[in-house]
């Protein structure tokens, strides 16, 4: 049995000599994929903001924290992103702490 454990070991066409660590490619910032939830948070941050939705702010927020954490081109994308995040806490703190809507009583 132990003759069969180097016969095969002698039979592997692997070479660990010419192994050579991945180096993922250089690719351009202007060639990255667009980031959808960065844009849709900002989508939902103006929504919260000019429609005064509690959700969509906290979608916002949600999305801001996806985007945050899939970013890939920093300059670009947290430019971006702190966008959307102000806009969510804009909506949020005039949701919760500015005037009632009219015709609605809380």
């Amino acid at each position: 049995m132990s003759s069969h454990g180097n016969l095969s070991a002698a039979n592997d066409p692997r070479q660990p000599s010419a192994a050579k660590p991945y180096v993922p490619p250089a690719v351009a910032p202007q060639d990255l994929p667009v980031d959808y939830s960065g844009f849709i948070a900002v989508i939902f941050g103006l929504f919260g903001v000019m429609f005064r939705y509690k959700l969509s702010s906290w979608l916002a927020i949600i999305f801001c924290a996806q985007s945050i954490a899939n970013m890939r081109n920093y300059e670009n994308d947290l430019k971006q992103v702190s966008m959307a995040m102000m806009f969510a806490i804009m909506g949020l703190v005039s949701n919760y702490f500015g005037y009632a809507r009219p015709g609605r009583k809380s």
